[in-house]
């Protein structure tokens, strides 16, 4: 048993007796204790008027709605700002999109390994509690960064996580065609775009700036589900600094903004 974990008060969210008896059971393995089942989302909704918990964790279909109209709901109320964790045996990556957009925590099948989980769990801690980037010669405070999404969770949710390791300084746009402008007016430290967006996408934005652009040799993470192997490697080729998958964990975006900055 592992006691990092000890503190999480989880919500588990499974219409499914046996599903809630065997995640429990992982759940408890981990050290967690402090469970609470529900087996819809009204439920649940009625249990976070009395407790907030540190995690939630939903299956995709619940008796009266989907694991991503949940989490839509969640992501939507800023009172309501704790982890989230999908566990599926959804495939359809139209179905899981919504899910990464919204800023999930994790996405795990079912069956799920209990090393799948224990990274789901290390984000989770690292979500709720976040350190600070630290840099060799830049204050984090003063870093300013362009963040291109046409998902407003997707920017309300990875803006919280920029401002949890210290970043203050953000300018939100929701597609390429903004984004390009903006360069030629302001000086940003680092981009962070999505790819899939409806008029400039991710891959044309980091075309233009490294061949047009005066900002030419700028950091640019670029966070994205796509799955599609030529379009990752033809993104790569542009000449992103990194690429992370949506869900990301959180340590994962502070370790590469030091890695770029320093």
């Amino acid at each position: 048993m592992t006691t990092q974990y000890a503190n999480l008060q989880v919500c588990l969210v499974e219409p499914s007796t046996t599903q809630q008896h065997i995640i429990r059971n992982y759940l408890i393995q981990s050290g967690i204790t402090d469970i609470i089942c529900c087996n819809s989302g009204d439920e649940l909704f009625s249990c976070l008027c009395e407790a907030q918990p540190s995690l939630i964790i939903s299956a995709m279909y619940l008796p009266d709605m989907t694991g991503s109209e949940l989490l839509y709901k969640l992501r939507e109320d800023d009172e309501y700002d704790m982890a989230f964790m999908l566990i599926s045996s959804e495939t359809n990556l139209s179905n899981l999109e919504p899910i990464r957009q919204a800023g999930a925590i994790a996405i795990l099948p079912k069956p799920f390994t209990a090393q799948e989980l224990q990274i789901a769990l290390s984000a989770t801690v690292d979500y709720l509690n976040p350190e600070k980037a630290v840099l060799n010669h830049l204050d984090i405070e003063d870093v300013a960064v362009l963040l291109v999404d046409d998902s407003p969770l997707a920017l309300k949710y990875i803006s919280k996580i920029l401002n949890d390791i210290g970043i203050e300084n953000i300018t939100q746009v929701n597609d390429g065609s903004e984004a390009i402008p903006l360069l030629q007016e302001c000086y940003f430290d680092l981009i962070i775009t999505d790819y899939n967006m409806p008029d400039v996408d991710g891959l044309q934005l980091t075309t233009f700036i490294r061949a047009q652009s005066e900002q030419k040799t700028i950091p640019i993470i670029m966070i994205t589900s796509e799955q599609d192997s030529q379009r990752l490697a033809a993104i790569q080729h542009a000449g992103v600094s990194a690429i992370l998958d949506k869900p990301f964990e959180p340590a994962s975006i502070r370790n590469f903004i030091i890695n770029l900055l320093n």
